[in-house]
Order: C-alpha cells, then sequence, then structure tokens
C-alpha cells in the first residue's frame, strides 16, 4: 500500500497538448472573455487580453517568451484564432442586435443615452452618475 501511494504521488503526469487546448477554450477564453460585449476596448486592454492569451498558449506549445517565436506562429502551430478578433466579432454582432432593436427596449435605450449639458472643464468624470440626468437621442437622424 505504501508503495502505490508513494507511486501516485511521486508520479507527474503530463497534459497532453489536445487536453491543454481543450482547457483554453473550456475554461480559459469564457473566463478572460465574460461580459466583453461591454468593454471598451482600449489599447491598454487590448495588450493586456492579448498578454494574457499568449502567456497561456506559449505554455500549452511548451515555449517561453526566451523561446523568441513568434505569437503567430504559436496560434498557426496550435490551430487557434486571436482572441481579440472573437470579441471583436462577438461585440459587432451585438451591436448589431441593438441597431434592429425597437424603441424602447432598455438596451437600446442606454445605448442612445448621452449626457444632458455640457461637460465641465477639466478630466472627464468616470462614472455614470457624475454626469446627472441623462436625456434619450434618436438612433436615426430626425427629418
Amino acid at each position: 500500500m505504501e508503495r502505490e501511494i508513494g507511486r501516485r504521488i511521486g508520479s507527474k503526469r503530463e497534459l497532453s497538448r489536445k487536453a491543454k487546448l481543450s482547457t483554453y477554450r473550456s475554461i480559459f477564453v469564457p473566463t478572460l472573455t465574460y461580459g466583453h460585449g461591454s468593454w471598451v476596448m482600449t489599447e491598454r486592454t487590448r495588450s493586456r487580453v492579448q498578454a494574457a492569451e499568449m502567456g497561456f498558449l506559449r505554455k500549452v506549445a511548451g515555449l517561453s517568451l526566451r523561446d523568441r517565436v513568434r505569437s503567430s506562429v504559436i496560434r498557426e502551430e496550435l490551430g487557434v484564432e486571436p482572441l481579440l478578433l472573437c470579441v471583436e466579432r462577438s461585440q459587432l454582432r451585438w451591436f448589431g442586435h441593438l441597431v434592429r432593436m425597437p424603441p424602447g427596449r432598455l438596451p437600446r435605450e442606454v445605448f442612445q443615452a448621452r449626457p444632458a449639458g455640457r461637460r465641465p472643464r477639466g478630466r472627464p468624470r468616470t462614472r455614470w452618475r457624475d454626469y446627472g440626468p441623462i436625456r434619450i437621442l434618436p438612433l436615426t437622424p430626425s427629418p
């Protein structure tokens, strides 16, 4: 019994590349992109998402940054498309839904909302409640 327990503890099973890619697709991608439909994709956000993605894919491929292998080569080898491309495609799909929504639907109204009045001098405020009353503008220009 002791030998069996020792054997189980001592053995380190490496996951296959296929299993690692399955983990990437089923756990990593949904966790990283949860709620991405409402993200504002700044350059900093894009860079951070891409860095996290490539860090995981490099581990899957068994490479490090010191190996100096391009991200495009790693993606091609693993058969994975860039995560940012998937995010952008999904955001455009959601935007299409928003544009086609009938007037009065809450998501469309929130999307069309514009703060009333002029913005103050200085650095812009970053919270919704700092803007005061919100007026709804039509999506299509009125005649």
